[in-house]
């Protein structure tokens, strides 16, 4: 089991599709990666040495964000939005979706569960 940027990636996979196992690193960035490493991408995790490893290793430490830091830069991007009171920071507080999606019908993943308003039942007439 190789561990690359603090994530075990699965061995019986190829280089590049494994990579994308680490937040932050996608298809094409993984093929980058593994250009500028000079390994070839359709090798499998397990038959990669030490030496090759830290090679990546060292690549995605001097050149990209992952993992923590990715999503700490992330969060701070958020919470500057809020504090500055922009339309994007105000859709995040409100747990609205934020780039111009229509919310009357849909959105259901962003703002959770449907729930239902009461006293929209039909009244029963009752004798008095």
């Amino acid at each position: 089991m190789a561990r690359i940027s603090g994530v075990t990636i699965p061995d019986q996979k190829q280089v590049w599709v494994s990579l994308t196992y680490v937040h932050g690193i996608g298809s094409k960035t993984a093929k980058d990666i593994l250009a500028k490493a000079k390994i070839d991408e359709t090798v499998r995790v397990k038959d990669l040495n030490d030496a090759e490893i830290g090679r990546i290793q060292d690549i995605i430490n001097a050149d990209y964000l992952v993992e923590g830091e990715l999503q700490r830069v992330v969060s701070g991007n958020i919470k500057r939005l809020k504090d500055i009171k922009a339309y994007r920071g105000v859709r995040h507080a409100a747990n609205l979706p934020v780039r111009g999606q229509r919310t009357k019908t849909n959105a259901r993943t962003k703002r959770g569960k449907k729930v239902t308003v009461g006293g929209t039942a039909k009244k029963v007439a009752s004798k008095t």
